[in-house]
């Protein structure tokens, strides 16, 4: 069997998750929209996500332009003659980015009022329309990057071309990711601590200014952004395995990653179809039975295949199976930490009766803690994976190995995301049904789902961020490849066994890229922290000025606090954007490639475990506030509540701003690493 029939059966699986995905779109849209006024305030959310998403692809299609430039540039000058494809294969990986993000977006803001509407009816259809409508984004997502990818390969049979690809898909996630984390943590931080903290109305209340900002923020930050940051790790951890598969020169491993795919979209099809959930049902554990259920469907095809397969070595099941086993055990790890299930929420909701100072403290100790098992989750998917497909006896198939069981962690994305896009629709369903004024019996099955819906978001934030590692480790080893591709003319290599902590372009690379994660989180939190007060005191000159919108006779301007949201966002993304592209060129190219090695060493440590610890930390302080609403400890309006709220206040840029933005930080830094490698190498020799 050749590799084009592979490539042919990765393309046809892509098109078919594709076609799956818009057939769950259609179906979505056929269901009951609800009342006037649910059309109504589903239509402000709509419509604000619209406008949004249309001035940052606006601001993103200008970066994508020079970036596309200067690669063409880069890539005619150095004789390879790739200048044109390079650029084109660049633009259309930001294309396909910005589609599976669109797409899911498009139908979130669809989903919304119609869970919201099923609710009044029972739990079950409720969670159908939402969960289908996540499976949206999740089909969208791998359907569009297999389907990229294939197409590249299939035409160019070039790895680098597909790395460009990569490349663009990563550039428009870090700051689709960024920018809607900036705009919904705004909003959400200047509704709660207006609205809940100092006049204590309701969450979700439609008194409130930014009640609307804070419902389109889920959906251009955790459906759009989150969709665009799975794709990119998705394609990245393919690219990754290619570029080491295309330096072993052997055509089979260089596709086999594609093959992968294909058979892991074939698995979540399996997965999602069978998730569900009775009227009495938790939501939470059929999302992770939908998640065990596509894990073993995977490893049951990709054994099969890779057995039947004379041409694939039967030691990279092992890694396989390592990488994805890892990657569901992180998920449940960060589970415990984040569900309101288990003891760290509990007891941080407890706590916080003693005020929000103890709230603080316990959720940023769990969340320190919660990096413990991760961290040797990774590790031990890394040693095993290297080890077991050749170790320090045969380098490049171990690393291989290592790429490869980032592929498999990745592979059943398409489950991952659906129960992933599933959080942010039952959160504005249950906003929608207290803005829209559906029964308490409606709003309290909505907060049914939008708790499930919060582990689930934290769940694939960790999940992303341990396969973020492993794909970064293997962009590490493409990077060592691709210098050495371009120095071979010249009698010249460069080899891991070269990079020594004693040296002191080493050591300072490391110290300058272990400083970009904690200055990215720093700059990205600031951008929230200096727009939420602007809101803030546009919510309290809203109040002061008309007091008919507390007593519910004057309908608040919502779009007043959306533009600041819009206009915040976009103009934050400069500095972060500098960070990921231009600091790995200006160290690559002062420093060369020792000390850009030493600079992506120290930007994947620190930035894996800064992610995992905001991450976890937010999700914690999320639903131990939830925990204290639900009636525990004194319910809401009591003291233990508002320090809660204070705790999930601090929480959101944490786990919806940098948290989830650092995995694709690393990811882009890795990747302009790779791109610019041969240039990087002829430009400064090793001496």
């Amino acid at each position: 069997m050749s590799t084009t029939v592979w490539l042919i059966f990765s393309l046809v699986c892509g098109v078919i998750s594709l076609g799956i995905g818009l057939y769950l779109y259609f179906w979505v849209k056929k269901q009951d929209a609800g009342t006037d006024r649910a059309k109504e305030v589903a239509g402000w959310i709509q419509n604000g996500a619209r406008t949004y998403l249309k001035k940052l692809y606006a601001a993103l299609i200008i970066i994508s332009v020079i970036m596309s430039a200067i690669l063409a540039v880069v890539y005619t000058i150095d004789g390879s003659g790739r200048g044109l494809t390079t650029a084109l294969s660049y633009i259309f990986g930001a294309v396909c980015s910005a589609i599976a993000g669109y797409l899911g977006m498009e139908v979130a803001v669809r989903a919304n009022v119609r869970s919201a509407t099923a609710a009044a009816k029972n739990l079950s259809d409720a969670f159908n329309v939402a969960f289908r409508a996540g499976a949206v984004m999740g089909f969208a997502v791998v359907g569009v990057a297999t389907i990229g990818m294939s197409v590249i390969y299939l035409a160019t049979s070039d790895p680098q071309l597909v790395l460009a690809f990569s490349l663009g898909a990563s550039s428009l996630a870090l700051l689709a990711k960024a920018g809607g984390g900036i705009y919904t943590k705004t909003a959400d931080i200047a509704a709660d601590l207006v609205g809940k903290v100092e006049v204590g109305i309701p969450e979700d209340d439609p008194r409130n200014p930014a009640v609307v900002a804070d419902n389109v923020g889920d959906n251009v930050g955790d459906v759009a952004g989150m969709g665009a940051d799975i794709f990119d790790s998705y394609v990245a951890s393919a690219v990754a395995a290619m570029l080491l598969g295309a330096s072993m020169n052997d055509p089979f491993y260089t596709v086999l990653p594609l093959l992968l795919c294909a058979l892991g979209i074939i698995a979540s099809i399996i997965g999602v179809y069978l998730v569900k959930v009775k009227d009495d049902g938790k939501p939470g554990k059929a999302l992770n039975m939908g998640t065990f259920i596509t894990t073993g469907a995977f490893a049951v095809l990709m054994t099969i295949t890779i057995l039947v397969l004379p041409q694939i070595d039967n030691r990279f099941i092992w890694a396989i199976l390592v990488g994805t086993s890892v990657g569901v055990i992180i998920g449940q790890t960060t589970e415990f930490f984040t569900s309101d299930e288990y003891k760290p929420v509990q007891l941080t909701a407890e706590y916080s009766g003693s005020g929000a100072a103890i709230t603080i403290i316990s959720g940023m100790s769990y969340g320190l803690i919660s990096i413990v098992p991760s961290i040797i989750g990774i590790v031990i998917a890394m040693l095993v994976s290297f080890y077991v497909c050749g170790g320090n006896a045969d380098f490049p198939m171990g690393i291989y190995g290592v790429g490869i069981s980032a592929v498999g962690m990745l592979a059943i994305s398409g489950m991952i995301v659906s129960a992933d896009a599933y959080g942010p629709i039952v959160d504005n369903a249950r906003g929608i049904a207290e803005m829209a004024g559906m029964d308490e019996e409606v709003i309290d099955r909505a907060d049914v789902l939008d708790s499930a819906g919060n582990t689930a978001k934290a769940i694939t934030k960790g999940f992303s961020i341990a396969a973020a590692a492993l794909t970064v480790l293997a962009l590490f080893a493409a990077f060592v490849s691709e210098i050495n591709m371009a120095l071979a003319p010249h009698g010249r290599a460069f080899t891991m066994e070269e990079v020594s902590l004693v040296n002191p372009l080493i050591l300072a690379g490391i110290f300058l890229g272990a400083m970009c994660p904690p200055l990215f989180s720093a700059l990205t939190m600031n951008s929230v922290t200096k727009n939420a007060f602007e809101m803030i005191e546009e919510i309290r000159k809203q109040f002061r000025e008309e007091p008919g919108i507390l007593e519910g006779t004057v309908t608040p301007d919502y779009n007043r606090c959306i533009d600041l949201a819009a206009h915040g966002a976009l103009t934050s993304l400069v500095l972060p954007a500098l960070i990921a592209i231009a600091f790995p060129l200006i160290v690559g190219f002062v420093m060369g490639p020792k000390g850009l090695t030493g600079f992506l060493g120290g930007a994947i440590i620190t930035g894996v475990i800064f992610a995992l610890f905001m991450s976890n930390s937010g999700g914690l302080w999320d639903n131990a506030k939830k925990y204290v609403e639900a009636g525990n400890f004194g319910g809401k309006g009591s003291e233990a509540h508002k320090a809660a709220v204070i705790g999930d206040t601090v929480g959101d840029p944490f786990k919806d701003t940098a948290g989830p933005s650092l995995n694709t930080l690393i990811t882009v830094m890795s990747l302009v690493a790779s791109t610019f490698a041969p240039v990087i190498a002829l430009y400064h020799l090793i001496p």
